[in-house]
């Protein structure tokens, strides 16, 4: 019997004492009380452990770990939600930094190259160049753990591009499952539509490219699902690109990426992996760089939003840090210091923004209001809110 089967059953009639000799004959060892902490992987199989899951915590002999994938999607309409008993940690994939710990950089070196970011002084040529390799091997592994794991290992990219296929291949099985559901929906094929959106110049995703005359409303629940899944990353439109940006907040005009820059560049194949690697400039990169700088920022506790008009121009990414919009460019060419949009935003008294961020293969400079950083630099922007206490529960 499986222990999630186990756990269900006891919560269903059996006693809490019954519940810890079961497991116990399925771990050799002694459970002790306390001291234990038992991990209950899958738990979307099972909703209503989560629910009865407090008197287990009323109990007191052990703590408990809950995971599982889609529960965003999954653990909704519960009986009860254990507000005050639980906490929630959203995962995700690797970041770059996380990523580096395969490695072999030096702890002291990484230390440099925070205070370069803090202080906004340029970092050593030869480090700032292994910096922006490794950032492109990233480009190409992403940061699924056993993607990662299997690169690190072999050191052989086509391991972690079939780690990529699988993935994606039981992604599709869970849009399947929701599809049948409703036959008007067309999660998968949303989805499939993102890497090719993102070629595009101004890379927002345009729904009628979907099917000819369809209209966001029609399918607004198809995005929402690869949202709370934790597929697929938005980053909405921002009429005015001031705090706070969720008041200005345009849900039917959004940017798509993928949770995993990995995942997307396994998407356009081993050719683009090997030109990005090779920082071949005949590689149109703008949405990769993209996309792994919105899977840094979300993972790092921001809200993404990104700023169009046909006045001022476009702004990439616009985010609230230390409470003020911050906007930042993410540029993969030679170019990276062209930025109308960026330096008609900062010369707007009205949107009363301190400084703009340029992420590019450069090194930290500074010309007046603009910082310019190497783009791996994406992992040191912190959210100022991101050690605020976590609510009780969210679903």
């Amino acid at each position: 019997m499986k222990p999630a089967c186990l756990l269900a059953q006891s919560l269903d009639g059996l006693e809490k004492d019954e519940l810890a000799i079961g497991l116990s004959t399925l771990k050799k060892g002694k459970l002790q009380k306390g001291k234990t902490v038992i991990f209950i992987d899958e738990v979307q199989k099972y909703k209503e452990m989560v629910t009865k899951i407090k008197f287990l915590v009323d109990d007191g002999s052990f703590r408990y770990i809950l995971s599982g994938s889609l529960l965003g999607i999954e653990l909704t309409n519960l009986e009860s939600a254990p507000v005050g008993y639980m906490s929630v940690l959203e995962m995700f994939p690797l970041d770059f930094e996380e990523f580096l710990q395969t490695t072999n950089i030096d702890q002291k070196i990484f230390q440099n190259l925070r205070e370069a970011f803090m202080e906004r002084k340029p970092v050593m040529d030869a480090v700032n160049d292994k910096m922006l390799d490794l950032f492109a091997r990233y480009l190409a592994i992403g940061g699924m753990p056993q993607a990662v794991a299997a690169f690190a290992e072999s050191r052989n990219v086509n391991d972690a591009m079939q780690i990529h296929a699988d993935i994606q291949k039981l992604y599709k099985m869970d849009f399947t499952q929701y599809e049948a559901e409703d036959k008007r929906l067309l999660i998968s094929a949303a989805y499939d539509l993102i890497p090719s959106e993102l070629l595009k110049q101004n890379k927002r995703y345009v729904v009628s490219d979907l099917k000819n005359g369809l209209h966001f409303e029609r399918v607004e629940n198809n995005f929402l699902w690869l949202k709370n899944s934790g597929v697929a990353l938005p980053a909405f439109n921002s009429s005015e690109p001031r705090i706070p940006l969720k008041l200005n907040e345009k849900k039917n005009l959004f940017k798509l990426y993928f949770a995993d820059v990995g995942l997307l560049t396994s998407e356009y194949g081993m050719a683009t992996k090997n030109m990005l690697i090779t920082k071949d400039e005949r590689l149109n990169a703008g949405g990769i760089y993209e996309n792994a700088v919105a899977q840094e920022l979300v993972s790092k506790g921001f809200n993404l939003y990104y700023y169009n008009s046909n006045r001022l121009g476009e702004l990439d990414f616009v985010i609230e840090r230390d409470g003020k919009a911050l906007p930042i460019e993410v540029k993969s060419g030679k170019d990276y210091t062209i930025h109308s949009a960026m330096t008609n935003c900062l010369n707007n008294t009205e949107y009363n923004m301190d400084e703009g961020i340029v992420l590019a293969n450069c090194n930290v400079s500074k010309k007046d209001k603009i910082t310019y950083l190497p783009v791996y630099m994406a992992m040191f922007l912190e959210n100022d809110n991101s050690s605020a206490p976590l609510a009780d529960i969210v679903f």
